[in-house]
Parts: C-alpha cells; sequence; structure tokens
C-alpha cells in the first residue's frame, strides 16, 4: 500500500508544470553517446513504441544533424529524431521518427521549436517533403503538427503494438519558382527543338 501511494506521489510530482521563461531553454545539436543515453531515456519514458539501442544509432549516427535536444538548466527536458533519404527512388524525403518533451515542459512551444529546426534542416538538405506516423488518440501532437502544415496523408489500422491506429502525416515544401525571365520548357519541347536543329543542319549540308 505504502509502495502504491509513493508511486502516485513520485507521478504527481513529474508531471507538476515548471515556471521557466522561453530563453531559458537550451537547444543542442547531437554531440555523441552522453547525448544518446539522455535521448533513450526520454523515449523509453514518454512514447509508447519500445525501441532497441541499434534503432537509436541508426538515427543519430546517420543523421546527427536532424537530432536536436532541449535543456533546462542542464535537464534534458525534449529531443527530436529524424532521418531523411530517397523514397522509392522518386521523392527525396525527410522522416521525423521521435518526438519527445516532458510533461512538465509540455505546452510551452519546445516541440515545436525542436521539429522546427529538424525541419530547416530537411528543407536545406534538399528534402521534398517530411512524414511521420502519429497516434490517432494523440490529441497535443496532431494539433502541433497541424499548426506547422502537416495534413493527414493516411490512417493506419493497428499500426503500433497497444493496437491503436496511427495517422500519417505529410509536409510539402513548395517547390523553387523559375525566374520571370526563364522560359519553363518541357522535357517534350526541348526535345522537339533539339531534334528541328539537327533535320535544319543535316538539310543545310
Amino acid at each position: 500500500m505504502e509502495a502504491s501511494k509513493g508511486a502516485k506521489e513520485e507521478e504527481i510530482e513529474r508531471e507538476k508544470k515548471v515556471e521557466f521563461a522561453a530563453s531559458e531553454i537550451e537547444y543542442v545539436s547531437y554531440g555523441g553517446e552522453h547525448h544518446l543515453t539522455l535521448i533513450m531515456g526520454l523515449v523509453d519514458q514518454e512514447l509508447s513504441e519500445p525501441y532497441s539501442i541499434f534503432t537509436y544509432r541508426y538515427f543519430v549516427y546517420l543523421w546527427p544533424q536532424l537530432c536536436f535536444l532541449a535543456f533546462h538548466e542542464g535537464k534534458c527536458v525534449g529531443t527530436v529524431v529524424c532521418k531523411m533519404g530517397e523514397h522509392r527512388n522518386t521523392t527525396f524525403r525527410g522522416y521525423i521518427a521521435m518526438l519527445v518533451v516532458i510533461k512538465p515542459y509540455r505546452g510551452r512551444g519546445i516541440a515545436t521549436e525542436l521539429v522546427t529546426r529538424s525541419i530547416r534542416v530537411m528543407m536545406e538538405s534538399g528534402c521534398e517533403e517530411v512524414t511521420l506516423e502519429a497516434e490517432v488518440t494523440n490529441k497535443g501532437a496532431l494539433a502541433l503538427y497541424g499548426r506547422l502544415g502537416f495534413i493527414r496523408a493516411k490512417r493506419l489500422f493497428r499500426y503500433y503494438l497497444n493496437g491503436v491506429d496511427a495517422f500519417r502525416l505529410k509536409l510539402l515544401f513548395p517547390q523553387p519558382k523559375l525566374h520571370p525571365s526563364f522560359p519553363m520548357i518541357s522535357d517534350r519541347e526541348d526535345t522537339q527543338r533539339l531534334k528541328g536543329r539537327t533535320d535544319k543542319r543535316a538539310s543545310e549540308g
């Protein structure tokens, strides 16, 4: 009974809101194994899906520039872990694998800042879109990504181990526009133009 009471009090203590100014939060890029331990602790504590250490290393070793951590007074309070690469040989896509902010620090813009930083790197690296999965019951995450411009592309039934469905969310980056002085020429038009020049040279010869 006492053990149960103590666990309950500890849970309440963990969820107490913390007062802080936005300027007090420090955001850093992934810096090595000392950060990996912090990331694993946060994700294991807050997310429903279990991950092996090999999964974490896959992301942070190959795409350390897409992993960010948030600190408050030396304590790690949030993290985002992502990757990017070719999708079906047609699209260069970014992917948000994990996003965590511990309960006392939620609702203060930390998750938004973490995601925004990773998206900025993806865009600068040439990604055309960003995707992720979120539980259909996770209203906070769905609202956050909605504010950032993500749309619900697909519903994935019983996607998670706990049997909960997921939404696949997608953010499309605007395609770069050509300068007004540069005419837009399709591949077909360009081929026909080159063929015409070749035929003309042949007839002149």
